[in-house]
């Protein structure tokens, strides 16, 4: 991608409304928690308290707003913690540029490398480096710090008092992405009507996953309808890929087909009202035709062999899915029995957690982690901005600092939209509260009524888009301000002015110190296919010898499998929005490689759908083609890395002794499934296999096929204006 198009993608995405549900309540309750603190320090204290307190509690209230299955509560209250040690440490380095650039930079340093932990934890430790460069301007002796530091921690507390008396859909987020797991694998079913191939992205089934880790204070209170259908919807999934794949399934026409369509249908209506049911809590209803399609009929079956097991087995699992819409109230869902590997998942408490960090923050302290290479910036960025602002001639400069480090994250295209979309936010919010200070006058509590408003506003709008969120952040900072007595005629234009340098110096940053992920695509390519290598091989090791161990080691190598597909996906994505240069693999190629590991993947997964129960019938030439696939796959993931063409003579010679010896071994599932397998790993070295010769070519012709590309839409739209 060009650079021009790469600009046009960000300016699109800055200014892009994003389809979500606002939740008025949630942002009404913390908008609350701003007014309750903000009020009591301007009767009782004064603006410049008022100010103290507003960031805390709006910061904090911030903080709750991101994605995170952590109780609310306890992140305001660690949101206000970490803003009240910034702005305290802050104090003591203020006066002299020799103590607070160093601990800026430090401090700036470590809040980069929060992002090793998450982004929630990567955005809360932002807004800490904010309050450390606003802050240090109120207080004027140490007693004052500690005052301005306490009430900026009570607007914490405060937010975290209002979500523990007054909460708002408690497991909501939750039930959300449970719901949301089952309904995906719903509307898979309705898919495989039509495309028996069709894919399936795993992702809602991962966040379901994280989701179900919880503390143990979190475990004794969860209702009992999110302990189970996570497991049901793992395990139907694989289920209803091999009832619709004409290869191990249903016949491709026919009565079976239409039997299969049948089925798949109920199965989305079963999974759709029991999403319903979890996500609401009430019982929904489940039409008599779909219950009735799930009674399979021993003498007038028509599907036969491995898709009436696929059938018997989708009923069975649709059976709990029926309880679980039929008794939808908290008290009466039943908890459907889980497998033996679905345990309860334990998510470590804020003290065992530190541990957990350390870790995260060692694996990314590296020169080529994109986490470091943040860390980096912002501490530089920070540092830069701030001398840049104690330069200039206004007031106020430190909001150069503060909407650099609020604007970067560790990717381009992200980094490029906010600044976007942070400087649109604030031209309009600062027109907007300009009026309305101008028409007002000057009157501390209204103003600060209007910054409460203001807060509520950008709480509602905070996930429709950053844009829209800014422009009611930057009006709520022009009301705190006229609130203490700052004159609009020196604050408005400045913020403008300083909003824009501190865009354009994080946009710069990233230009002189990228992360870029386009030439990290062959490393994640081959992390991926060697997970999906592995848990082939469990899969066919579970048909070797059908024990609990094997099963246990299988589900740990499917989740493998899936963070190795999420890491790959997260990187192809944002690569394909970088203005670089394929560096060892083409788009068309990544497009290519990405469709054969999937199709592998698919494959074992239908082999997995029919794994043998433990006191199944061994399959010993399944070992063989196990060891062959891991060992090739592993080797696979190396010349890949190391752009050599791939080989699969074990895997071959292995296929080869099987269909030797196989005539009735009783497994066509597997046999075709593997199959299956040989057929999509050859697909993936057509992708990536090239001559030297061939990979000159290639790059050229990449470059040529993206200036194309480039060209054709300039000409696109240069006629559609003509034309219109």
């Amino acid at each position: 991608m060009t650079w021009l198009r790469a600009l046009r993608e960000v300016v699109r995405s800055g200014l892009t409304i994003e389809e979500a549900r606002l939740e008025p309540l949630l942002a009404l309750r913390t908008a609350v928690g701003v007014a309750l603190v903000i009020g009591p320090a301007l009767w009782l204290a004064s603006p410049a308290y008022a100010a103290s307190a507003a960031l805390g509690a709006y910061s904090a209230g911030a903080a709750t707003f991101q994605r995170t299955w952590r109780p609310r509560k306890v992140i305001a209250l660690g949101a206000g913690v970490g803003l009240a040690l910034g702005t305290f440490l802050g104090y003591l380095a203020a006066g002299r540029l020799t103590t607070f650039l160093p601990l800026l930079a430090v401090w700036a340093f470590a809040a980069g490398m929060a992002w090793a932990v998450g982004s929630t934890a990567g955005i809360v430790a932002a807004t800490t480096v904010g309050s450390m460069l606003v802050t240090v301007t109120l207080p004027t002796s140490i007693g004052q710090a500690l005052e301005h530091a306490g009430i900026i921690a009570l607007g914490g507390v405060a937010q975290a008092l209002l979500i523990l008396l007054f909460p708002i859909r408690r497991w909501g987020a939750h039930r959300d992405a449970l719901a949301d797991a089952l309904a995906a694998v719903a509307d898979y079913a309705r898919r495989l009507r039509h495309d028996p191939t069709a894919p399936f992205d795993p992702e809602p089934l991962m966040t379901a996953r994280d989701a179900a880790a919880v503390t143990p204070s979190q475990a004794r209170t969860r209702p009992s309808v999110l302990h189970g259908p996570r497991g049901l919807a793992e395990r139907i999934r694989p289920v209803v890929a091999a009832l619709a794949d004409p290869g191990v399934g249903a016949p491709p026409e026919g009565p079976g087909r239409d039997r299969a369509r049948e089925l798949l249908d109920a199965a989305a209506e079963v999974l759709d009202a029991a999403a319903r049911s979890i996500r609401r809590g009430t019982p929904a209803e489940v039409s008599p035709g779909s219950t009735d399609a799930l009674c399979v009929d021993e003498e007038h079956e028509v599907l036969e062999g491995p898709a009436r097991q696929a059938a018997e087995r989708l009923v069975e699992l649709l059976g709990e899915a029926l309880e679980i819409a039929r008794c939808g109230t908290p008290g009466r869902t039943p908890a459907p029995p889980v497998p033996e590997d679905a345990q309860v998942l334990v998510r470590p408490t804020m003290f065992r957690l530190v541990p957990v960090v350390v870790r995260a923050v060692r694996r990314e302290l590296r020169r080529d982690s994109p986490v470091f290479r943040h860390a980096v910036r912002l501490a530089a960025v920070a540092t830069l901005g701030y001398l840049i602002a104690a330069r200039l001639p206004v007031g106020h400069g430190y909001w150069v600092p503060i909407t650099s480090v609020m604007v970067m994250r560790p990717d381009f295209h992200q980094t490029y939209a906010r600044a976007v979309a942070r400087l649109a936010g604030t031209l309009a919010g600062v027109a907007l509260a300009t009026g309305m200070v101008r028409a007002l006058g000057p009157d501390a509590q209204v103003f600060g009524l209007l910054a409460v408003v203001s807060a509520g506003l950008s709480f509602m709008l905070n996930r429709t888009g950053y844009a829209y969120s800014q422009c009611f952040t930057a009006a709520y900072v022009v009301f705190l301000l006229g609130m203490g007595g700052q004159a609009w005629e020196q604050t408005v234009p400045e913020r403008v002015v300083l909003t824009l340098l501190g865009g354009a110096l994080a946009m710069l940053a990233y230009v002189v110190f990228p992360a870029w992920e386009t030439p990290r695509l062959p490393g994640r390519l081959a992390d991926w296919l060697a997970a999906e290598g592995r848990y082939a091989a469990a899969v066919l090791r579970s048909y070797a010898e059908p024990t609990r161990e094997h099963h246990a080691d299988l589900r740990r190598a499917l989740l493998a499998s899936r963070e190795a597909r999420a890491a790959w996906q997260e990187a192809y994505d944002r690569a394909r929005q970088e203005p670089v240069r394929p560096r060892g693999l083409t788009s068309r190629e990544a497009e290519e490689a990405q469709e054969a590991i999937k199709g592998f993947d698919r494959a074992a997964m239908l082999m997995e759908s029919h794994v043998p129960r433990a006191d199944s019938r061994p399959v010993p030439e399944a070992e063989r083609l196990a060891e062959a696939l891991e060992a090739d796959t592993a080797q696979a993931a190396v010349d890949v890395r190391e752009h050599r063409n791939p080989d699969w003579a074990r895997v071959e010679e292995a296929l080869h002794a099987w269909e030797g010896a196989a005539a009735g071994d009783g497994s066509p599932v597997v046999r075709r499934g593997a199959a299956m397998q040989k057929r999509a790993l050859e697909a993936l070295a057509t992708a990536v296999s090239r001559t030297p010769l061939e990979r000159d070519v290639g790059s050229a012709r990449e470059e040529q096929r993206v200036r194309a590309a480039a060209a054709t839409e300039g000409d696109g739209s240069g006629s559609a204006h003509r034309g219109g």
